[in-house]
């Protein structure tokens, strides 16, 4: 069984989250609510070394009435999402290991919920469904799923090899630490480090065998004063410097809120983790690294 956690809402529903899967109101989240308290992507469920976590993407969680940007997920925890809207954890699960794939040219994964195989120009695993794909992988809870092109379906356990075309991949058992990745990367974002040079104008984002993403206008420039800054910084200290003539504070919010969306969308369309960028719901916004990331400040 995957990592996981199992929250229940008021009403008694309950809903089985794992590593990347989102709270809020986009059609995309696993726990989808559509409710005015709740921002399009308010939470998200993360990985942490053995730990899993729910993290704060806009606004803060709470504990006890006490505001929080990060929960360690435990069993008996009642944690308001907003001002009268609440989950509590009944369960948390946390395997020792858990089955991955790998193969000539494909580098040890742990299986997603939900996968897409791709074989050419190079073998490629992408954490989502994508139409098209040499092969797709799935998790119905216990056990994991593979159809290769129009075959059927095959479970696939650990000692499995998976043949797509021409090549073999194996499925082997992982320690759970190796499923953590980068702590809060969301599903689909690539794993290689990056090399980010920011210009003010301009950022773009160099991976290895990865097309460079070029960022421009206000997505670019939150990026690069995030850069230039190095560390937390206000929302509105931010829009002070990206916007030094505006007055208006409900304005200028609103401003900052639809280049943070844009940016996230480029980020997450390009596949690029999208906590790149963390609002950690007290106001505070920052640029997080990932291991092996290298920034480039030529503002």
């Amino acid at each position: 069984m995957r990592p996981g956690v199992v929250l229940i809402l008021d009403d008694g529903t309950s809903w089985r989250l794992g590593p990347g899967d989102l709270v809020g109101r986009v059609p995309g989240a696993a726990l989808r609510l559509t409710d005015p308290r709740v921002s399009e992507a308010h939470a998200m469920v993360s990985l942490r070394g053995e730990t899993l976590r729910l993290l704060a993407l806009r606004r803060p969680l709470a504990i006890g009435g006490q505001p929080t940007g990060d929960v360690e997920l435990r069993v008996g925890q009642r944690i308001e999402l907003a001002a009268g809207l609440a989950v509590a954890v009944a369960e948390v699960h946390l395997p020792d290991e858990i089955p991955a794939i790998e193969g000539a040219g494909l580098p040890r994964q742990v299986l997603p919920a939900t996968g897409s195989l791709w074989t050419r120009p190079r073998p490629r695993l992408v954490a989502r469904y994508e139409a098209g794909a040499d092969a797709h992988v799935w998790s119905s809870g216990e056990t994991w799923w593979a159809r290769v092109g129009d075959q059927a379906p095959r479970s696939l356990v650990p000692g499995d090899t998976l043949v797509v075309g021409d090549r073999s991949f194996d499925i082997v058992w992982a320690p759970l630490g190796d499923a953590s990745g980068r702590p809060t990367e969301l599903r689909g974002a690539v794993d290689q480090p990056l090399r980010i040079v920011a210009r003010w104008d301009t950022v773009h984002l160099h991976r290895d065998g990865e097309p460079i993403l070029t960022l421009s206008g206000v997505p670019a420039r939150i990026l690069s004063e995030l850069c230039t800054i190095g560390g937390p910084v206000g929302w509105e200290a931010l829009c002070a410097q990206l916007w030094p003539d505006g007055t208006d504070r409900h304005a200028l919010r609103r401003r900052l809120d639809m280049g943070l969306s844009r940016l996230r969308r480029r980020l997450q369309d390009a596949r690029v983790r999208t906590d790149l960028v963390r609002a950690d719901g007290t106001g505070l916004i920052e640029l997080v690294p990932g291991p092996g990331d290298e920034v480039v400040d030529e503002t």
